[in-house]
């Protein structure tokens, strides 16, 4: 298996599964925790969209802190920083100073884990298994997302909101130590044309951050709400959801690494949007929300695939793979924000749930047209490059990516 034969990508996808065992659990329940200790629902998606716009702002600090350090050191950092929020959460009673210092900490940790993690994964695996590579890596994160949900319910149910949100802290910071097999990879301080390269992934950014402010955020309160409030009955939700997640993790991965972009594009986006109306239509009919809970689920093992791909793949033929992606989660953190915000105004005005949970739909329309086109454009890449010689890939991949594989110190 394509996915096996890069070490690196190995320990950096196990490293996300463990990750993922803490954001499946407690990350979660971070909205609907908010919601329950007395956040009304407009200031929780406003504390959500608040996150991403400072993020937005001191994302550019980035790329000096990388240039120095080198990205291996970034995501070890990025992880320990991310454990930090979570005894915070705990805190939070209401608007107040705790939520205030959630939306801080929260953004720095994201800020400095997300950009050096997907440039790293850029980096570190390779084009023609990339798909398989990434579904590897949702598979991991959906199997862990099992067993952590019913946990961190259970936790939160037992003994209260420090067990349950102190455990995922010390869960998170443990994440770092598959990283000491990974490589550091370098970047350069000065990277001509780096930032132009970067505005195909921007557009496509923004769009999937747009589906995430509504799709993942406001719909995790939908569902809490579907479900009565319960903890338990929304940690026993979300772990169906992971099941079914990690029987459909691989199934797309080689259908997108066999030359099959299009297609996938045409699976994945069209089971959004039945996704998104199933969920909509889904609000206070808890079996129902559950089912559509778990379909959502499945749908991201075939979506993240597609868009990942597609942005893995110009990242590691940009100049520079961080400034790609520092970019790109910039381009994130406005189209996030954007929903939000626009599902903050809604719901302050009483709009109905299921209206606001049909915002998602432009994104993915969005996407659709702009993914469709990429795989396009490489299907006939690859088509006209047959027969055709080529110059070596390994100084292909150095000249492209202006970085460079350092060793492991002794320290």
């Amino acid at each position: 298996m394509a996915y096996f034969r890069n070490s690196a990508i190995n320990f950096l996808n196990l490293h996300y599964g463990i990750f993922s065992f803490a954001m499946t659990g407690a990350g979660a329940f971070i909205c609907v925790y908010l919601f329950k200790a007395g956040v009304p629902l407009p200031y929780v998606m406003a504390t959500m969209g608040g996150i991403l716009l400072v993020r937005f702002v001191i994302r550019p600090a980035i790329v000096p802190l990388a240039v120095r350090f080198g990205l291996q050191k970034l995501v070890i950092a990025g992880t320990f920083l991310i454990a930090l929020q979570f005894p915070i959460i705990a805190a939070v009673h209401g608007v107040g100073f705790a939520l205030y210092a959630l939306i801080v900490v929260a953004a720095i940790g994201d800020t400095v884990y997300w950009s050096s993690y997907h440039a790293f994964f850029a980096a570190l695996g390779d084009k023609e298994d990339r798909g398989q590579q990434i579904g590897a890596r949702e598979a991991l994160a959906a199997i862990a997302g099992i067993v952590s949900p019913l946990l961190t319910g259970w936790l939160l149910v037992t003994y209260g909101a420090l067990a349950a949100f102190g455990m995922t802290s010390v869960v998170m910071a443990t994440a770092f130590l598959p990283l000491l097999k990974t490589p550091n990879i370098t970047i350069a301080p000065h990277v001509p044309g780096a930032w132009k390269a970067s505005l195909p992934g921007v557009l496509l950014f923004m769009g999937d951050g747009w589906i995430a402010g509504v799709y993942v955020f406001l719909w995790q309160i939908a569902l809490f709400i579907s479900l009565g409030q319960n903890f338990l009955g929304y940690g026993g939700a979300m772990a169906a959801a992971a099941l079914a997640g990690a029987v459909g993790g691989l199934l797309l991965g080689r259908h997108i690494d066999a030359g099959h972009g299009v297609r996938a594009v045409w699976i994945a986006l069209g089971g959004m949007v039945l996704v998104v109306v199933l969920r909509a239509a889904s609000i206070s009919h808890p079996a129902f929300a559950v089912a559509a809970n778990a379909l959502g689920a499945l749908e991201m093992c075939l979506y993240v695939p597609a868009l990942m791909a597609a942005v893995y793949n110009q990242a590691k033929h940009s100049p520079c793979t961080l400034r790609f992606h520092v970019a790109t989660e910039g381009g994130w953190d406005i189209g996030g924000a954007s929903a939000c915000f626009f599902a903050a105004l809604l719901t302050g005005f009483a709009v109905p749930m299921w209206i606001c949970l049909l915002l998602p739909l432009g994104g993915v329309a969005a996407l659709f047209v702009m993914l469709r086109r990429y795989y396009t454009a490489s299907t006939l890449a690859i088509n006209s490059s047959i027969n055709v010689p080529v110059a070596d890939p390994a100084a292909m991949r150095a000249s492209a990516l202006d970085i460079s594989v350092t060793p492991q110190s002794a320290d």
